[in-house]
């Protein structure tokens, strides 16, 4: 006895299946976020941005990741870059979240309170802590990628709030 099994048609690697942008916008506005500002030096001058898709992924080794558009005015310096600081922006930091998610700007020119750590790396001034990474891997994924790092020191004020995103608009605890 013979059996016909109906051919298999593998999707188009080229298709879009989903759903559309503007509806996972809308998915993910609901959806709260910690805001940080990613901030490098790859040699050609301080460079950041404000990002909301940080994650912890491993205790052992402590590793995060976090995603940047390959459009980003950011991405082309982070992408040489070995190391890098995740800021953790404070309750009363929403200018600085703008600041840095503005394209077309200096985001390290006043008011913006900065300074380096001695490996060079940039940190931001009155932020709820930060974190310096070295980068372990840069993964593709669609638009954006996906960095993947080792975190290297840290710094805690405990005595500060974070600054969440939602729902379009930044909040507070």
């Amino acid at each position: 006895m013979s059996v016909t099994v109906p051919p298999y048609a593998a999707p188009s690697p080229y298709a879009a299946p989903g759903i559309a942008p503007e509806r996972f916008k809308q998915v993910f506005r609901r959806h709260p976020a910690g805001v940080v500002a990613v901030t490098a030096d790859a040699g050609r001058g301080p460079v950041g941005f404000t990002a909301t898709s940080l994650t912890s992924l491993s205790l052992d080794p402590p590793l995060v990741s976090f995603g940047i558009a390959v459009t980003a005015s950011s991405w082309p310096h982070l992408e040489r870059a070995t190391t890098a600081v995740v800021n953790f922006l404070a309750a009363d930091q929403t200018s600085l979240a703008r600041t840095f998610a503005t394209s077309g700007i200096d985001r390290f020119a006043a008011p913006t309170q900065w300074r380096r750590l001695p490996g060079g790396e940039p940190v931001l001034g009155g932020v709820a802590g930060w974190l310096r990474i070295g980068v372990e891997q840069i993964v593709p994924a669609g638009d954006h990628r996906i960095v993947v790092a080792r975190v290297e020191e840290s710094w805690l004020d405990e005595s500060r709030g974070p600054l969440l995103f939602h729902d379009g608009g930044f909040r507070s605890l």
